[in-house]
């Protein structure tokens, strides 16, 4: 019977992403993974490399999943609404709370000068996130009000504030309980809205 490569693949990255959101990609187990995949280690090598390659696997495909779960804009190039977006942002992070400890690993990991791996890609989907907000403000005539002094935010940082105020909380909920006064999943529909207000008046 022909292996079937895509599955176990798909078994071992699976697998990998519970391990290294645990314990990062120094403390993770090449044999924990593959036992809890149920594949032999050695499939490792010759799929993803080694260890250091597999992490990398795998921050990439749970980006990728975040991208497809929750675009920016609609397939139709409807309008960009940034609130909504942000809302749908922390619905993910709520459902999916590996995705920042993999980040956060990821940070640690380096000395926060030198390129992570397949960083020219996830940087160019970002720009075309960023241009989207860009276009989105010239398509409105420009938002917020010049006659009151107001000053909108460039297009990066607005979409760098969204993506920090939807994650933040769940990056460092320690935080989150200091400050606000309770955990983050004790009232999530509270601190969904939170967000979602907060992101409509910074995109203003």
């Amino acid at each position: 019977m022909a292996w079937d490569t895509e599955r176990t693949k798909r078994l071992l990255l699976d697998a990998a992403v519970d391990e290294f959101a645990a314990h990062g990609p120094e403390g993770a187990r090449i044999d924990r993974i593959a036992t809890a995949a149920g594949v032999n280690k050695e499939r490792i090598y010759p799929y993803f490399g080694g260890k250091q390659q597999l992490f990398a696997a795998v921050v990439q495909r749970e980006l990728e999943q975040l991208a497809a779960a929750v675009p920016l804009e609609e397939p139709d190039g409807g309008t960009v609404d940034l609130p909504e977006y942000a809302g749908r942002v922390f619905d993910y992070h709520l459902a999916h709370p590996h995705l920042l400890r993999l980040l956060q690993w990821e940070a640690l990991c380096g000395d926060g000068s030198a390129p992570v791996a397949g960083e020219g890609r996830r940087a160019a989907h970002y720009a075309e996130k960023v241009a989207a907000v860009s276009r989105a403000r010239r398509g409105s005539g420009g938002a917020g009000d010049a006659a009151r002094g107001e000053v909108q935010l460039p297009p990066a940082d607005l979409l760098y504030a969204v993506i920090a105020l939807a994650g933040w909380q769940f990056a460092a909920p320690q935080l989150a309980r200091m400050i606000i006064g309770g955990a983050v999943d004790a009232d999530p529909a509270a601190r969904r809205a939170a967000v979602v207000d907060m992101v409509r008046r910074l995109a203003l």
